[in-house]
Parts: structure tokens; C-alpha cells; sequence
């Protein structure tokens, strides 16, 4: 990967690829509770992935979700 990610980088990022967040709509509470981390920590952590494997991963608005794919 480009740079260095940290492990809850790396471990959302994992969870995102064998997800499907391209038809489901994303959930950052869901989120926040699965990895057991507060809300801010997953929004920093998404934000860090778009800037640090900007080729592998997508956020995009559909239908009044967000929704996240990654490869």
C-alpha cells in the first residue's frame, strides 16, 4: 500500500473489501460498534484510506447513503 496504514486503517479497510458497502448502504455507527471504537476514530480512519490508497478504495453518495467499495 502507499503508505503505511495503521491497524484500524488496515482492519476497516479489510472489512470494507469483503463487504459489499457498493449495494448496502455504509454505516459508520455499525461501524464504530463492530471494531469497538467511537464514531470519530471510523470517519478519521475512511478519510486516512481515501488519501492513503486512493487507487483501491471509493466513497460515493447514491440514493441518499453513502456507500463505500474497495479492491
Amino acid at each position: 500500500m502507499a503508505e503505511e496504514l495503521t491497524e484500524l486503517e488496515a482492519r476497516i479497510f479489510e472489512w470494507i473489501r469483503q463487504s459489499d458497502f457498493e449495494t448496502v448502504a455504509w454505516s459508520t455507527p455499525k461501524a464504530a460498534k463492530s471494531f469497538k471504537v467511537k464514531e470519530d476514530e471510523v470517519y478519521e480512519a475512511v478519510a486516512a484510506l481515501t488519501r492513503k490508497v486512493p487507487d483501491r478504495i471509493q466513497v460515493f453518495y447514491k440514493h441518499g447513503s453513502l456507500h463505500i467499495a474497495a479492491e
